[in-house]
């Protein structure tokens, strides 16, 4: 079992206590963690989209997937069935290997790194993030990378509201910026 797996499920009791939650079904877990990449900057380099699948998935562990544009956008030089992204979706336990990983590894490795913001909530507990670098992650070698590029990371939970999200964040964690509190 992954060790922020058994962290939450010792931590469960302490989250229903101060969220007030009577039904132990109710409380806030992880549902799902999705990485993904825009990669409109090499709709035209095929290798380069498959060097960031290929990272992509050593980032997560799990095979990622290319986007295809669905419709052509003259302003943007897309045409329909152009590569133009990278995502991968992890759920049970490659999720929570991940989440340590970005925790105790990856964030702390960011440059003058003080926390994530704590304003990516979207009103219904789930929060997404951006990284600038794939660089920070130590599985990524750096001479095997032909262009450096960020990454968004969602993280969705069983919650339908942002306090009970970052309850349950905090409580695996993550580190947020100290300061005002949203939500």
């Amino acid at each position: 079992m992954a060790r922020l797996k058994e962290k939450y499920i010792t931590l469960k009791p302490q989250i229903q206590e101060s969220l007030g939650i009577k039904n132990v079904m109710q409380i806030p877990a992880l549902e799902k963690v999705t990485i993904s990449v825009g990669a409109g900057f090499a709709m035209k380099d095929n290798k380069l989209i498959q060097n960031i699948q290929e990272t992509i998935s050593t980032i997560a562990g799990q095979h990622a997937t290319v986007v295809i544009a669905k419709k052509s956008v003259a302003g943007f030089k897309v045409r329909e069935g152009m590569p133009v992204g990278v995502k991968v979706t992890l759920r049970g336990d490659k999720m929570y290997e991940f989440m340590d990983r970005l925790i105790a590894i990856a964030l702390p490795r960011v440059k003058d790194f003080r926390g994530i913001p704590r304003n990516g909530f979207d009103g219904r507990g789930n929060y997404n993030f951006g990284l600038t670098e794939q660089l920070i992650f130590p599985e990524v070698s750096y001479d095997s990378i032909m262009q450096i590029h960020g990454m968004n990371i969602t993280i969705v939970t069983t919650t339908n509201s942002d306090k009970e999200g970052l309850t349950l964040l905090e409580a695996l964690g993550v580190p947020f910026t100290k300061g005002r509190e949203d939500g």
